[in-house]
């Protein structure tokens, strides 16, 4: 693992954190948003280890389905859950009455928190494929 791959997870171990937290105080389309956004670090992690960056969310989702889901490098459906937690942390970000509630903020913080054990455990073994 690369210097910068360690501070996107330790990042993403931080946002983790905040989403509990806000969950828990009943804050539950921010919890969704923070959970969505460890996510988002994590995949960044995975491409930085592929000496790829990018500054749009979209092409970090995209990336991070064609350089790692599709080949199943990481389980399939960490693509599913990142594109399904971002669409409710726009949800959550943009709208008045976003409709997330705490239920909809812990199915998220769960599957950030399996996606965050897979790339803890497994970063250093996914050799890049350029």
């Amino acid at each position: 693992m690369n210097p910068e791959q360690q501070r996107l997870l330790e990042k993403a171990e931080r946002s983790l954190q905040a989403a509990t937290e806000l969950n828990q105080k009943g804050f539950a389309e921010f919890a969704a948003s923070r959970g969505y956004y460890t996510m988002f670090y994590v995949a960044t992690a995975f491409l930085e280890g592929e000496g790829l960056a990018y500054s749009k969310h979209s092409a970090v989702i995209v990336a991070f389905g064609e350089k790692f889901a599709r080949p199943q490098r990481v389980p399939r459906e960490f693509h599913r859950y990142l594109i399904d937690s971002e669409r409710t942390r726009l949800r959550g970000d943009y709208n008045t009455d976003p409709n997330i509630t705490e239920a909809d903020a812990d199915l998220i913080i769960q599957r950030t928190i399996e996606i965050l054990n897979f790339a803890k455990a497994n970063i250093d073994s996914l050799s890049p494929q350029f």
